[in-house]
């Protein structure tokens, strides 16, 4: 079979589309033929090294040779102790905590990691959910506590998990202020968003206005900026963002929380196989749509890495790992 292998970190240059051989699943894990796989920023982490803390799997060398996490397709073999899944079934899920692999035509799958696949949802839509709309789910409603009529603050709003917070956010009922490129505003308007703010032109830090919740994506700004913008008893959520901002929170959340009765938190990725089941039922009712920005190969794995890593991608960047339904589908793009 085919996969996209790297053995050293590095750029997107030390990805290579080599023949592999077929993995084989064990007792409680099935064989999944991979239609389509989506990008995530851990991926442009992991590949790098960068930050250090993406190293904790492997200090010197990656221990995962096989990149990508979030997989749709469908079941080709099941383990002699796989209990809810069969041959055939259409799955799909976050494979991050049983190994990786998704890059790939085939990958085995730990059964617990996957959720069957509603016929109305696309393999490309299945795929974009996982990580990125689990982490939208978590952080708004675990960490954030959202609640109905609260004024939402959603920074990098245009990516994967902002475009599924934000609709996750005006479900609860949430006035939501989404924060991002000039390019990406237009897009989250149309998306149901009551304010758009282009970052490139106005500091949202200084607009004199307040949020009850912030939901962090891109962590690009002092812990002393957010707290500023937040309401008294206002939640601020960190999604991503860079190292710095982490030490700040780990260091001094606690001490500003418990001083200004503002709270302060760090969302950890727990991939979580009931929240993907509750957004399945939120997209089979119609109130939840993956937003695709682009499509690429299974070949061309190191453009849509690259250009995820860039911070330009609209919503999700999937790859189509059958060639042929690829065409299919860039045609009716």
């Amino acid at each position: 079979m085919k996969a996209i292998i790297y053995e050293k970190y590095g750029t997107t240059d030390v990805l290579k589309l080599q023949e592999i051989e077929m993995p084989y699943p064990k007792v409680n894990e099935v064989l999944v033929k991979v239609h389509a796989v989506s990008v995530n920023s851990w991926d442009w982490d992991l590949l790098r090294g960068k930050p250090f803390l993406a190293r904790m799997g492997g200090l010197l060398k990656p221990k995962y040779k096989i990149l990508g996490a979030d997989i749709s397709g469908r079941v080709e073999a099941v383990g002699s102790n796989v209990k809810h899944l069969v041959q055939g079934d259409e799955v799909f899920g976050d494979i991050s905590w049983c190994g990786w692999g998704g890059f790939a035509e085939y990958v085995c799958v730990h059964e617990e990691a996957l959720s069957l696949k509603p016929v109305s949802m696309t393999f490309d839509q299945a795929a974009a959910i996982p990580q990125a709309a689990v982490l939208a789910l978590q952080g708004l409603r675990n960490k954030g506590q959202i609640k109905d009529g609260q004024t939402v603050l959603i920074n990098g709003a245009g990516g994967g998990v902002g475009t599924f917070a934000l609709q996750i956010a005006k479900l609860h009922g949430a006035e939501v202020t989404c924060i991002d490129s000039p390019v990406k505003l237009d897009m989250l308007k149309e998306m149901g968003a009551d304010h758009v703010v282009d970052y490139t032109r106005e500091d949202f830090t200084k607009r004199g206005k307040y949020y009850d919740l912030i939901l962090d994506v891109v962590g690009n700004r002092s812990i002393f900026d957010y707290k500023r913008v937040l309401n008294a008893n206002g939640t601020y959520v960190m999604v991503g963002g860079t190292l710095s901002l982490i030490l700040q929170l780990l260091c001094l959340g606690r001490f500003i929380s418990k001083k200004e009765n503002k709270n302060l938190a760090i969302l950890v990725h727990r991939p979580n196989k009931n929240d993907q089941d509750i957004l399945k039922d939120l997209f089979v009712a119609g109130k939840l749509v993956p937003v695709i920005g682009k499509r690429y190969k299974l070949n061309q794995v190191n453009e849509a890495i690259g250009y995820l890593g860039k911070g330009h991608a609209k919503g999700k960047v999937v790859i189509s790992v059958d060639d042929e339904e690829f065409e299919k589908k860039l045609n009716n793009f």
